[in-house]
C-alpha cells in the first residue's frame, strides 16, 4: 500500500528511508537500540537506589563510569532520572515505526511536524548532555553514548524525510542535498562526537 504522502511526491524518486516502510525500519532500529540502553540505565539506577555503594556494570575507570554520571545533577533534569523519560519516549518512536510498517498511511502533516519538534528537542538534549559529560561531569556513560549515537541518525533522517516529502517546505536544491547526503551527514556527526570524546579523555582509551 502506498501512502498519500508518497503518492503526492513521486515515490519512485524517494530514497528507501523516506518511504513509509523504510522510515518505519529506521524508527524501529534507532528507537529499539536507544530503548535498550535507557532500560539498562533504569535497572542500574534502581540498583543505586537500593545500594548507594553499588558499582554499575560500566564503571570501567575514572573517565568511563555510569555511576559517576548517574550521581550528577544533570542525570535528573526532569526531577527524576533521565532514563525513565527515555524509555517512554523511545517506546513512542518504536510504536510510530510499527504503525508505518503496519500500513498507517493517513498520518497528517501536523503529526509529522510535531514528531519533528520532538526529535529536534531530543537532539538538543543530546548536544547538551554531550557538553555536560565532557566539560562539567568529566565522565562518560557508555549506555548514554549509545543513545547519542542513535538519536543522531534519528534526527537526520526524520528531518531529511520531512524535507524531501514536502512536510517541511524546501527548494529543490535542499531536497537533493538531503536525498544524497543524509548518510554522509550522519557519519560526519558520528565522527565528530567520537573525536571529541577521544580528544577529551585520551587516558580512558590509550592509558
Amino acid at each position: 500500500m502506498v501512502s498519500s504522502l508518497e503518492k503526492s511526491h513521486n515515490p519512485g524518486v524517494l530514497p528507501w528511508w523516506a518511504k513509509d516502510r523504510g522510515f518505519g525500519l529506521v524508527l524501529i532500529a534507532t528507537g529499539f537500540i536507544s530503548w535498550l540502553a535507557a532500560g539498562t540505565l533504569v535497572l542500574e539506577r534502581i540498583e543505586l537506589y537500593k545500594n548507594p555503594d553499588y558499582v554499575t556494570s560500566c564503571d570501567i575507570n575514572p573517565w568511563i563510569s555510569c555511576g559517576t554520571v548517574m550521581r550528577s545533577e544533570q542525570a535528573g533534569i526532569f526531577g527524576f532520572p533521565n532514563p525513565f523519560f527515555g524509555i517512554v519516549c523511545f517506546a513512542i518512536v518504536i510504536t510510530i515505526g510499527m504503525m508505518l510498517l503496519a500500513g498507517a498511511n493517513k498520518l497528517q502533516r501536523w503529526f509529522w511536524l510535531c514528531f519533528q519538534l520532538g526529535i529536534t528537542a531530543a537532539m538538543g538534549l543530546v548536544i547538551w548532555f554531550w557538553s555536560q559529560a565532557l566539560y562539567e561531569i568529566n565522565a562518560l556513560c557508555p549506555y548514554c553514548m549509545v543513545v547519542w549515537a542513535m538519536v543522531i541518525p534519528l534526527f537526520v533522517f526524520t528531518t531529511a524525510r520531512n524535507v524531501v516529502t514536502g512536510i517541511i517546505p524546501a527548494g529543490a536544491g535542499l531536497k537533493k542535498f538531503f536525498t544524497e547526503w543524509s548518510w554522509i551527514v550522519t557519519a560526519i556527526l558520528w565522527l565528530l562526537v567520537a573525536a571529541s570524546v577521544v580528544l577529551r579523555f585520551p587516558n580512558a582509551f590509550f592509558g
